[in-house]
């Protein structure tokens, strides 16, 4: 007996698709919008219920002094980091697909600081940059050059963290682009070989390219880490000195659960959703144009 084709019901498919949707709004759309509301209250002191003071916290932010610079921070935290990030997970990569001996202890030692926990790699480079006899200082010290107070000083503190994150992020990214570089043809690599082409210029005109679907995917990542990086700062400098280091996530963290203002907590939650918003239109609506897909 023939089988019968299946009829399409419209109500089938938002069964299956019910389970999803409902994660999705009751941990993504329901907090976003939660934090919208909260945004235009006055948390209540004492158990007190919340105040309605409509946009007074948003004109506060633009008044605070602490704010403007935690974002500073923030943008020249993810100026360094991304690209720093991306260009040694590539270079790392190469290196790891180009068959030198001893490749497996490579990528290995490339990989062992994304497994790390969080805090264990924040305490590690804790112990290089301790003033006296941490790593650095006794480097330096056998130099001949003075001690510095890496974490303790404005100047440094915010670059300490910046190449603790790189650390930890650029092994992580090394595994996409690798698995990127093992799916293009060995044919093309010989045929610029033939062509006289340097390896140089082989990854330039064609390993780079073929591997942008990984760059973008890469670049959404390392975006979305350099937002809400916050770990590293409870260890390594908890902000300071005088918020030199604060980035925005950790300045929500302590407005809204060191301070309880939850009204002004939300409404800084809202200004990172912003800024990440608008990322994802520059990186999807304007990069993955050159972007080319195989």
């Amino acid at each position: 007996m023939a089988l019968r084709p299946a009829v399409n019901n419209p109500i089938n498919a938002w069964l299956l698709l019910l389970p999803a949707v409902a994660l999705i709004m009751a941990f993504t759309h329901y907090p976003a919008v939660n934090t919208f509301i909260s945004s235009f209250f006055l948390a209540g002191k004492g158990g007190a219920a919340p105040e309605f003071v409509g946009l007074e916290n948003y004109r506060f932010l633009l008044e605070d002094k602490i704010f403007w610079k935690v974002l500073k921070n923030n943008l020249v935290f993810a100026s360094c980091t991304i690209p720093l990030s991306i260009a040694l997970a590539m270079t790392m990569a190469f290196l790891v697909n180009a068959g030198l001996p001893g490749q497996a202890w490579l990528r290995l030692s490339y990989f062992v600081p994304t497994v790390l926990p969080m805090i264990a790699v924040a305490n590690i480079w804790l112990f290089f940059y301790t003033p006296e006899y941490g790593l650095l200082e006794q480097v330096r010290r056998f130099l001949g050059f003075s001690g510095v107070n890496w974490l303790g000083s404005e100047s440094t503190a915010l670059y300490c963290v910046i190449a603790v994150a790189v650390w930890k992020d650029a092994g992580f990214f090394m595994i996409f682009y690798l698995a990127a570089l093992q799916q293009i043809p060995p044919s093309l690599g010989e045929a610029a070989m033939v062509e006289g082409a340097s390896r140089f210029t082989y990854y330039r005109r064609v390993a780079i390219p073929l591997i942008m679907p990984t760059t973008l995917f890469v670049l959404v990542n390392a975006t979305i880490n350099a937002f809400r990086m916050v770990d590293h700062l409870f260890v390594l400098t908890q902000g300071g000195p005088n918020n030199a280091s604060s980035l925005l996530l950790y300045y929500i963290y302590e407005v809204s659960f060191k301070f309880w203002d939850t009204g002004y907590g939300a409404t800084l939650t809202l200004v990172l959703l912003l800024f990440l918003g608008l990322a994802s239109i520059l990186q999807f609506g304007v990069l993955e144009k050159k972007v080319h897909y195989r």
